[in-house]
């Protein structure tokens, strides 16, 4: 009896080590992120990798995604664009032609996805940036894709919410020139504020350059503008510098932001001055429900932190990525067939469930349309939902 135990057990631990070995040879399809992680914005980079690797680990689990019969594991090539348009560019070159990914996550700041959307393009490799709003990341881009709302969508969201909720005429802007994304919604908000109120009611719009510290000039002409509220479109690191500036010299009327102030780092930095000022986001932690919900609880338990609103567009993003390989067909192992077949996938979405929103790509467009939250940051320094702005 011990000796047909000891070669049961002798079978099946051979059993297991060839179902171990055919597992680890199970196919593998390689999905490419292109990230800010170190630079100017590594929250950025930290959130995008986080969210990505947690959705990985979730497929990985499940068995892998099943395309024509087929189950296939994914795995993440992370390249680090170092928040600058050169690396971006580069970055998106090696996950290409070196690392062979079926599809790309990122970059997310415009700066840098813009000449990696050109490289992706020109590649046909799909790209899906979760977090670049400027227009010019997907134009006449048929394989570049973004999960969020547009910079002229966002700006006259912004515009309706100043004129719904506080009744302004006057606006100030000030923003980084240097930088495509500040300075392409800079632009939007202006043309859609004088066309709703006139020309020359945005009375004050200055700017400035990447690296600036010292805003007392732009702020004291603002100040003296008559302006009735300052609208500054700049990153999470940015802002604080420029509120508390503009506190030191007197201003005490509202500073209201965009899509970039959405970082938990903004409040750590800004403090109590940047309390009860509102944003224009993707999507607010404070007072979520259902699948939305679900992965703040966690991913604050994986990573110790509230994901901002970088991550959960890159859950939807490579969400989109990986829906676009399930309807995909078949893996030929043609890179080249499989890679546009995955994104004839991607540009056929209709309702996906995003947790920033329901995703649907209009025929021909790689921008998606969606409501704008305007986001409160509240005394506990929460970004609470506040109410729809839907231009």
């Amino acid at each position: 009896m011990k000796k047909i135990t000891v070669f049961a057990v002798l079978l099946l631990a051979g059993v297991l080590m060839v179902s171990g070995a055919v597992a680890q040879k199970a196919p593998v399809l390689k999905i490419g992120i292109n990230a800010e992680i170190t630079g100017d914005i590594p929250k950025v980079g930290e959130a995008t990798k986080n969210a990505a690797q947690m959705y990985v680990e979730d497929v990985n689990k499940a068995g892998g995604i099943e395309v024509g019969g087929k189950k296939y594991r994914l795995e993440l090539a992370v390249e680090d664009n170092e928040a600058k348009a050169e690396s971006a560019a580069k970055a998106a070159t090696k996950l290409i032609t070196v690392d062979e990914v079926i599809a790309i996550v990122g970059p997310q700041a415009s700066k840098q996805a813009v000449p990696a959307g050109e490289i992706a393009n020109n590649y046909k490799t799909p790209m899906i940036s979760g977090w670049s709003t400027n227009p010019n990341t997907t134009k006449g881009r048929p394989f570049v894709f973004r999960a969020c709302f547009l910079d002229d969508f966002q700006g006259p969201a912004l515009a309706i919410f100043a004129t719904d909720e506080y009744k302004y005429k006057k606006a100030a802007v000030l923003y980084d020139v240097a930088s495509d994304y500040p300075k392409g919604l800079a632009e939007f908000f202006k043309k859609d504020w004088e066309a709703k109120h006139g020309a020359g009611s945005v009375v004050a719009y200055e700017s400035f350059t990447t690296k600036d510290t010292d805003f007392s000039s732009q702020l004291t002409k603002i100040i003296n503008s008559g302006a009735e509220f300052l609208f500054t479109p700049q990153y999470y690191n940015e802002v604080p510098l420029i509120v508390q500036q503009a506190k030191q010299l007197g201003w005490k009327k509202p500073i209201l932001g965009s899509d970039s102030w959405a970082s938990d780092e903004l409040v750590k930095l800004c403090g109590k001055d940047c309390l009860g000022s509102f944003f224009v986001s993707h999507y607010a932690s404070a007072g979520a429900k259902g699948a939305t919900k679900e992965f703040i609880d966690r991913y604050k338990a994986k990573y110790g932190a509230i994901p901002d609103d970088v991550a959960a567009l890159t859950w939807d993003a490579i969400g989109l990525i990986g829906n676009g390989i399930k309807n995909a067909g078949k893996i030929t192992g043609d890179i080249k067939k499989d890679r546009e077949a995955v994104r004839n996938a991607i540009a056929a979405t209709k309702d996906f469930p995003g947790i920033t929103g329901t995703i649907s790509f209009p025929p021909g467009s790689g921008d998606p349309i969606k409501c704008a939250n305007i986001v409160k940051i509240n005394d506990k320094g929460e970004f609470e939902f506040y109410k729809l702005a839907c231009p």
